[in-house]
């Protein structure tokens, strides 16, 4: 497995809130780790540097090639709640951070599997050739609404309640982390991004982006065509292949 990211502050902002931490777990498995603060630019920069590292270690420590995706699913809720409580902690020590939180979207990959976690509206994406399918369901206003049928995907683009979170973490005591597994395709590609990407590019673009150009050249491509759009957040990108897309 090969991991690649990268993240900018975008064309608008004057701090970068985001973070991520990826690399190798064994021989078999990689790992990526994806936040997205919020709470101001000192509260979002604290939140999502301790969510990060916090979930990025305890992944490192305890993950094992032989976990079934219960054990993996048990080792991401452990680590969500681990990051949530410190942050939560953080933020009620210090009256300068209360309210602050952060998105996270983490996976572990084989050759075979994926497996991600997600709270927030931080997402994976799983590009082949031919198709790019959004693995996680955002925990925002307008899904909610989307999935309700009061609103459709189209409208939820433009919608102002767009950036209104449902979960997120370190904004409450607890967090509840939605969790998926699929089968990793042969000469696929995994995408975890933040909104500043996903809410700047198309899904079809991402998709012809990732398939036409080299891996090396991903996260600095798709950085590069949301500030091209606007570039209205942070943007950050962390890609994943298998071996044989080498």
């Amino acid at each position: 497995m090969r991991t690649l990211g990268a993240s900018h502050v975008g064309r608008v902002r004057t701090s970068n809130q985001d973070a991520f931490i990826c690399g190798s777990l064994s021989e078999k498995a990689s790992f990526a780790v994806v936040c997205d603060g919020m709470g101001g630019a000192n509260g979002g920069n604290v939140a999502s540097s301790i969510a990060v590292r916090m979930v990025a270690d305890r992944l490192v420590d305890d993950y094992r090639d032989v976990m079934d995706e219960k054990a993996i699913h048990a080792l991401f809720a452990q680590a969500i709640d681990e990051a949530n409580e410190a942050v939560f902690n953080v933020s009620m020590e210090n009256m300068d951070l209360r309210g602050m939180g952060t998105t996270v979207v983490a996976a572990i990959a084989t050759e075979q599997r994926v497996s991600v976690a997600y709270v927030g509206d931080s997402r994976a994406y799983i590009v082949t050739h031919d198709t790019i399918e959004q693995i996680t369901s955002d925990h925002s206003v307008v899904q909610e609404m989307v999935e309700q049928g009061k609103i459709t995907p189209e409208q939820a683009k433009t919608h102002p309640k767009k950036h209104f979170l449902t979960r997120a973490v370190g904004v409450e005591s607890e967090t509840q982390c939605g969790f998926v597994t699929v089968p990793f395709p042969e000469q696929g590609t995994l995408l975890l991004c933040t909104d500043g990407l996903s809410n700047m590019v198309e899904t079809d673009t991402l998709q012809s982006l990732i398939r036409t150009f080299p891996f090396e050249e991903i996260p600095n491509k798709l950085i590069n065509t949301a500030n091209l759009a606007g570039g209205s957040d942070n943007i950050t990108v962390v890609a994943l292949v298998g071996n044989e897309k080498m």
